[in-house]
């Protein structure tokens, strides 16, 4: 037991370090900058979910969580008040890594946690945008004109979600054949 914690803790460790590199990156290599923040494209999610899927929910939420706090402080997150750091962030990721944490030991596990986990890191997204972002939404966003946070805040997150799900998906399909058996954790099982 002792030595398959080692080993989740590690590994976690190793994932989130990923995560936190690859988000980094993504300043020096923009591709696509939304206001307050967003990125249109980046593979943050896929460290996450490969840590989800493997270890569980419990360990993925974990990792989620404080690659989540780490993304702010370290980062450069934005934030207008408390809701939105523990939110868009803490939350934020912590559903992304217990959506992809259902699936551990699954087939697809990968492509289902990062739909499931994404969608889930996209909601959390969604929802603090209605209800703390909406105040501050402007009267124009991307040639259209916002009348209700509803549909500004499932345009802003929808741009920066389902592409970077999206890419996920093209990543575990390229790692699927190479990688399959540390996708599906049988490295863990002997």
């Amino acid at each position: 037991m002792k030595r398959n914690t080692t080993k989740a803790l590690t590994e976690g460790a190793i994932m989130v370090a990923l995560a936190l590199v690859l988000n980094l990156l993504k300043d020096v290599i923009p591709l696509g900058q939304l206001p307050n923040g967003g990125s249109l494209l980046n593979v943050t999610m896929v460290p996450i979910v490969l840590y989800g899927i493997r270890w569980g929910i419990g360990w993925g939420t974990m990792a989620g969580f404080i690659f989540g706090g780490l993304n702010y402080f370290i980062g450069n997150g934005i934030a207008i008040d408390w809701t939105t750091i523990l939110c868009d962030y803490f939350l934020a990721f912590a559903m992304l890594g217990l959506g992809a944490g259902l699936f551990k030991g699954k087939k697809h596990a990968a492509y289902f946690g990062s739909l499931v986990g994404g969608g889930l890191q996209f909601l959390a997204s969604y929802l603090v945008g209605v209800f703390v972002w909406g105040k501050y939404m402007p009267e124009e966003f991307l040639g259209l004109t916002m009348t209700t946070p509803w549909f500004y805040s499932f345009l802003y997150n929808g741009l920066w979600a389902f592409p970077n799900i999206a890419l996920a998906l093209v990543v575990f399909a390229a790692l699927q054949k190479p990688m399959k058996k540390y996708i599906m954790a049988e490295d863990l099982r002997v």
